[in-house]
Parts: C-alpha cells; structure tokens; sequence
C-alpha cells in the first residue's frame, strides 16, 4: 500500500492552469480572443505567444513567483493575457476593482506586498497620485510605445517589456498548492479582504464548468463584465480547455451587446438578470439578433418568471444557466441547470443543488448543528476549489474555515429534492416585532409584479418594531400616459404572495437603476445610507 501511495503522489500533479494552458496549443488556427474596442484579433498561436513572453516579463517584475503583480485596468485583451500569463505560474495576480477609492487602492497594495502593477491609460494618473505612499511600487502601463504613450506616468511601458522577449516560453507548471490569485473582496462591510486561490483551486473550478459551457461546437463567449471579479473566469479560463472564443466589450451597453452578439455571432453570454432586461428592451432589440446564442448563464438574483418566458420566447433552444457562488469557492457552488428552467415552476427561485465535487451542509448560526430539512440555516460549502486562507487575517480565517467547511455567511433551506433557496446573508435579515424577515423571499415576490425590473428590500430602524421592512423598486419605465406602480398597488401584489408580515411597511419607487456592485449584486449599504440620509424619499 505504501508503494501505491508513493506512485500516486508522483503522477498527481495535473490540477494547475499552466497544464491546462499548453493544452490549447492545439488550437492554434483558432481565433482566441477579440478585443471589440481596440479592434483587434488573436488566433490562439499569436495569443498564446503573447502570453509566453508576458509570462516571463511578469517573471522578472516578481522574482518569486508567489509575489502577486496587481492589475487595474479596463476589460481588454490584454487582461486575459494577465490572467493567463500570471497563472501559468509567472506570479499570482491581484485584480483591483476600478471603482475603489484611492485610499483603498493604497491598503491593498500595502497589505499584498505587490512590488508591481500594471494599469491602463485610463487608470495611470490614479496610481500616479499614490506613488509618494507607495515608493517602491513598479508602475507598467499597457500601452504602445508611441509619443502619445510616453506621457502617461509610468516606470516602464508594456510593449517595451515585451519587445525583448521575442523568444520566451511559458513557466515550468506550477504546484498544485502555489498561490494563483489573490483576489479582495469588495469591503462593503468593512475591510476588505485578501481571498488567496490556488492552483487547484481555480483549475478546479474551470473544469467544473465544462459540462455547461461545451455545448455544441466551437464557442463564442461574449465578456463585458469586470475582469477583477471572480466571474471574469468566464472569460480568461472556462473557455480554454475546449478552444472557445472570448470576445470582450469593455464594459454593458445593452445596444453593444445586443450587436455584438448578431454581428460576431456569440454563442455565449453571462449576465445578472436585469442586464438581460435591458437587453430585451433597449428600442433596437430585434428577435434575430440572439439567434446564435446557445448559453445563458446568470447570477447574483433569480431570474423573473416573465423574463425567463420572454427570453426562451426570442431563442427557444437556449440552455439558460444560473450559478450561485462567491470568491471564497473560486466561483461556483451551486447551479440550477437548462434542465430545471425547462421544467420551470418553483425552482426557478432556487439557486439549483451542489455543483460537482461541491459539498453543502446547512447549520445553526449559533450552534453550527445541522438544521432540520426546510428550516433555514447558515450556508457551509466544502470542495478543493475552496480558498486557501484571507491573506495577512489568521482570525478571520480561522472564524471563516472550520474543519474544511467554508462558512459562507449565507443562509438558506432545502426543499425535498435537495435545491438549495436562499433566503439572505445573515447580516442582512430583518427581525421586526420578533419575526425574522427574508429579504429575498421578499424581493421575489415584488419583482413577480411585471412593472418591476428590481428590488432591494432592507431593514430600518424602527422604535416600536425594532426594524421595519423597506423596498426600493425600480419600475420599468411606461408608455406614454401610464403611470408607474403605487405603493399600494405593490402592497396588494406583494400581499397575496407572503404573509403581512413581511410586506414592506414603506416603499421607494424609482425609474433609476439600483446602486449595484461589480458583480451585478445590489449596494444594500448605500441604499440604506441614501435613507438615512434622507436623499432617498420613501411612499
């Protein structure tokens, strides 16, 4: 037995990106990457080198290959060429939010030790300002090296980096425990923190998505989320292994997208659903423009029942997709499948069963027993593809992991066939007179209603009640000579769903998209901020 396991251990070793990189070499009359912006196309063979000789100019901006190189930039080519090159196991990548405040941007470059970081055009000036607390930071700017480029405050420009490294080649693989990203958190509700993923854990999670995302033939996948947040391995990994296409978009234009997906005839698209929305009502909408679209895959809120119908209306043989995750799990956890959007009903506001080596407890906030099936409970994952720590927090680390289970912070129930319901981040149910109130549960009735695109429900404080429930909604905006929902026509609606209860006591009707992370979530911080503040006038 010994022998077997010392044979094991020597051939074991295949769950790292850097194998899963050269794998694509086979692709190499394919075309890779299209940046719609820039205006520019890669064949896999002219990508892949790209990403070789960034390999190893990333090689000498961090001389230990478990130093993380930071990255603010827009969505672009040259992005997944970072991904790809700093996961080959050139250094670990630290993706920055474009929408942190310099102040952020500060503590965690501090707090990650990243002796370089590359920034765009766009974001230079930014990190400019900063250098003076950051002295020994090494600034590289993605950008040519014209006239113009030269007066972007910079240390060293990309492309003269990579002019002399004509000859490079990928990193010897790297090991399955080695840091691969370093990725923080968003901070809304306080410090943000450094979510350490490794090798096997991302690589992990990219072969997860191979059974949603090889659906046909060769694939086209169009990006325009962020490529700093977890969901932007859409477009740097999930694709990879089965010689797709990413095509990028910097940011969501519903008009783009919606051309882009006719003109370059996309197979795939990820998306939050009131994106879709507004895809489906932007005036240029035409039927035939999603004709080539294969896969839909959605998160961060169920999809509407009306907005599942309209969608599988315009592409009928669409396999729609929804997955539930976080940053701590390298993305996926659980997944409600084409399946179970065909055969629709009460599952639609589920976020699906376990995703493949995926376990899933629920428990006790306070006891951390497991709770009895329907009750809510806390939400603990468990799977190879889980973080390796919080960089630089062992407590918040030790209070986060326990025996291998990820506490999630999230709480939800099982139904009978084991589909998991959200039912809130625990720190956001409300508890009013007593009652504890789902926030969801509430947000799913009121966006049933079909003037509503979105709905955030939160708790206010209250002196008899302790909180009470509040809703912003946005309303679809009407025809001419409409008039947008009442508060009390949403009360009659929401009150024939769930009990009294719950139902909001106040409500913010808006035309104006919701404040809204990254990831397409809601900014319930913010929205309460605006209430307290007194900026947000309530019905």
């Amino acid at each position: 037995m010994a022998t077997l396991r010392r044979r094991v251990a020597a051939v074991m070793g295949e769950l790292n990106f850097g194998r899963m990189l050269r794998r694509a070499y086979r692709f190499s009359d394919r075309e890779a990457v299209v940046d719609l912006a820039g205006d520019q196309r890669y064949s896999y063979e002219e990508h892949l080198d790209r990403v070789a000789r960034l390999a190893t100019v990333l090689g000498e901006l961090a001389p230990n290959d478990q130093d993380s190189v930071a990255v603010l930039a827009n969505a672009g080519h040259h992005y997944v060429e970072l991904w790809r090159a700093c996961c080959s196991g050139a250094a670990v990548i630290n993706p920055l939010n474009t929408r942190l405040a310099p102040v952020e941007i500060v503590a965690i470059l501090r707090d990650a030790g990243s002796p370089a970081i590359v920034v765009d055009a766009a974001h230079a000036d930014i990190i400019d300002r900063l250098r003076p607390e950051l002295p020994e930071l090494r600034v590289v700017v993605l950008a040519d090296a014209g006239p113009d480029d030269r007066h972007v405050p910079h240390d060293v420009l990309l492309s003269e980096l990579l002019a002399v490294n004509d000859n490079a080649s990928l990193p010897d693989e790297p090991a399955e425990d080695n840091a691969a990203v370093l990725m923080y958190t968003g901070g809304t509700t306080g410090r943000a923190k450094g979510v350490v993923l490794s090798q096997r854990a991302i690589t992990l999670a990219c072969y997860r998505m191979q059974p949603v995302v090889a659906v046909g033939g060769p694939q086209s996948f169009l990006s325009f989320m962020p490529m700093f947040h977890v969901g932007a391995s859409s477009s740097w990994s999930f694709y990879l292994p089965i010689g797709g296409r990413t095509v990028i978009l910097p940011g969501f234009d519903a008009g783009r997208i919606n051309a882009a997906v006719l003109e370059e005839q996309i197979t795939a698209i990820g998306a939050v659903p009131t994106m879709i929305t507004l895809m489906l009502d932007h005036p240029d909408f035409e039927p035939k423009m999603f004709e080539s679209l294969e896969l839909v895959i959605y998160g961060g809120a169920a999809i509407p029942p009306s907005l599942l119908t309209r969608l599988m209306d315009v592409v009928p043989d669409v396999a729609i997709h929804q997955a539930y995750g976080m940053t701590e799990m390298s993305g996926i956890a659980t997944a409600l499948t084409a399946a179970d959007h065909r055969i629709g009903g009460p599952r639609l506001q589920s976020v699906g069963r376990p995703a493949l080596g995926v376990e899933l407890e629920l428990r006790h906030r306070s006891t951390g027993a497991p709770t009895p099936a329907g009750e809510v409970g806390e939400i603990w994952l468990k799977s190879d593809s889980m973080m390796t720590n919080y960089w630089n927090l062992p407590a918040e680390t030790e209070a986060a992991v326990v025996d291998g289970w990820y506490r999630t912070g999230d709480a939800g129930r099982f139904d009978g066939d084991g589909y998991l319901y959200l039912a809130d981040r625990v720190k956001d149910m409300i508890v009013t007179g007593g009652e504890n109130v789902y926030s969801l549960e509430v947000e799913r009735a009121i966006t049933s209603h079909p003037s509503v695109i979105d709905a955030a429900v939160i708790g206010v404080p209250d002196a008899v009640w302790g909180e009470r429930v509040h809703a912003v909604v946005q309303y679809r905006p009407p025809p001419p000579h409409a008039t947008a929902p009442t508060a009390a026509e949403l009360d009659g609606h929401t009150r024939a769903l769930i009990a009294a209860y719950k139902v909001p006591k106040n409500w913010t009707i808006r035309s104006e998209p919701l404040p809204v992370s990254a990831a397409g979530k809601v900014l319930k911080r913010r929205l309460r901020e605006e209430l307290a503040a007194g900026t947000d006038e309530a019905r």
